[in-house]
């Protein structure tokens, strides 16, 4: 699903050249569960941004099913994440303004989706996410376990290949973030692809594989099955 080969990634001042991404390759088979870890600076969230499409890299090269994207422009990118992909975020990311149905419901709006359609695709994914109950509550009226439950809702409700997980249980309790876990390797065993940035070892255990940078390069790779 995933070829990366020699990819970088730079930040430029007037004064200073930072280095995010240094030659970085790996490969991600469709059906796969990775842990990417590494201490705070090494490029994770960088790479997680070029993954989803929502940032260019500066070199090498980036395969997604198939298809070299590197080059892509906003327009390609969007149609592709619109159809594949799913993010969740440590902070949640919700809309406090939108109720839970609303929140899960914008990207079904994005792909042009007809309500009625929307309407019952929102309702299965609350119903196996368990958060139906509250449909029509706004974000700031549920706990941390409950917004993350809807941020999962809401990445998966487009049915994706991939979803991209940056410390999905980061703001979490030891007991919510296990619930949490248990989602993302349930809709892994279902055969959704997952790339999850974490700091935690406990986490990285429910992967088949962790991949460990260190300055923009990979490190490690370990298999986990």
């Amino acid at each position: 699903m995933i070829q990366i080969k020699d990819l970088e990634k730079y930040y430029s001042t007037e004064d200073i050249k930072t280095i995010a991404l240094n030659k970085l390759s790996f490969e991600v088979k469709e059906g796969e569960f990775i842990a990417v870890m590494g201490p705070s600076g090494c490029g994770k969230s960088t790479l997680l941004n070029i993954l989803g499409l929502l940032d260019d890299c500066d070199g090498g090269s980036f395969i997604f099913n198939g298809e070299e994207v590197t080059n892509y422009n906003e327009r390609k990118r969007a149609n592709i994440r619109k159809h594949n992909i799913g993010f969740v975020f440590q902070s949640f990311n919700l809309i406090d303004q939108l109720t839970v149905f609303e929140n899960v419901e914008l990207p079904l709006i994005y792909t042009g989706m007809k309500k009625a359609e929307r309407t019952k695709k929102v309702h299965e994914v609350l119903e196996k996410m368990q958060i139906m109950h509250r449909r029509k509550h706004f974000p700031l009226q549920l706990s941390g376990g409950q917004q993350q439950r809807v941020a999962v809702a809401r990445a998966v409700v487009n049915n994706p290949k991939l979803i991209l997980a940056d410390e999905p249980t980061g703001n979490l309790d030891s007991s919510n973030g296990n619930e949490v876990m248990d989602l993302l390797t349930e809709l892994n065993n279902q055969g959704t692809t997952i790339v999850m940035v974490t700091h935690s070892e406990h986490d990285a255990k429910f992967s088949h594989r962790i991949i460990r940078m260190l300055d923009g390069h990979k490190v490690t790779e370990n298999s986990l099955v």
